[in-house]
């Protein structure tokens, strides 16, 4: 397991010269081939990454990823609080057209059924919130998107939050997104379970935050009961008020004078 750091890439691509991929002879030692990825985390989110040995391993991994019985949970920073402390966002997403598959959207009419876990773990005020997150879908930037559209974009995340993204007060402008634990079947019996700490940016906005680290202990997601008719409609209603919000910030947009030549 590697503990990625903010602002790596995990594979190249256009103009991503420098990536996990790249560095992973070094990692060979005594082995007969280099490790090989398995899954992968956005460029700008940290924490664990599960790599393997050898091609069966490697197999055996992937298909645990992508059937889903892997489980990943993440800890994050959002923008203010989640009404329902304790819940589950179902929002399909699907490509942002314009953008070339750079960026995400949700799409009720023909995104991939998507569908994420949460937790409030601990508050600042109603500042900002810090949320243990378990995806239960594998969808690009799927963590992203979910919380912007419940109206609690993840700190630091210009891309899905824009300017509302960012805390005052000498809080870090990186994103506040990290794989903290990692829990998959072992290739040959047993399990594997991997925790990696909080990179230096985000633990230090915990600290200024007054947020008790040992308060995200638990991280039972999945084995909350479902929700019940009321919090589902109180999701309901973040949701709107999230999808208000923004028409209205796009009607400012297009009501803007355009400058005189």
């Amino acid at each position: 397991m590697l503990n990625k750091p903010p602002g790596l890439a995990t594979q190249g691509g256009t103009k991503t010269f420098e990536h996990v991929d790249g560095l992973l002879d070094a990692l060979q030692f005594e082995a007969e081939g280099r490790p090989k990825l398995v899954h992968r985390l956005d460029k700008d989110t940290s924490g664990a990454l599960l790599l393997a040995r050898t091609s069966r391993a490697a197999a055996f991994f992937s298909k645990h990823f992508s059937g889903r019985s892997a489980k990943k949970l993440y800890w994050a920073l959002v923008m203010g609080v989640p009404e329902i402390e304790d819940g589950l966002i179902e929002l399909p997403i699907g490509k942002q057209p314009g953008t070339g598959g750079e960026k995400m959207q949700v799409d009720m009419k023909e995104g991939a059924p998507s569908r994420t876990r949460y937790r409030v773990i601990e508050q600042a005020g109603n500042r900002t919130a810090w949320v243990e997150l378990q995806p239960l879908t594998g969808r690009t930037h799927q963590l992203r998107v979910h919380m912007a559209a419940i109206g609690h974009p993840i700190v630091g995340d210009g891309k899905y939050g824009l300017q509302e993204a960012f805390l005052s007060g000498g809080i870090s402008r990186k994103m506040h997104l990290h794989a903290r634990r990692i829990r998959i079947d072992h290739p040959d019996e047993g399990k594997i379970d991997v925790t990696a700490e909080l990179p230096k940016h985000f633990a230090e906005s915990m600290h200024t935050l007054g947020f008790d680290l040992a308060l995200g202990n638990t991280d039972a997601l999945d084995d909350r009961p479902p929700m019940n008719r009321e919090q589902k409609k109180a999701q309901a209603r973040a949701h709107a008020k999230g999808v208000r919000k923004e028409r209205r910030g796009e009607r400012r947009g297009r009501g803007e004078a355009k400058p005189k030549k």
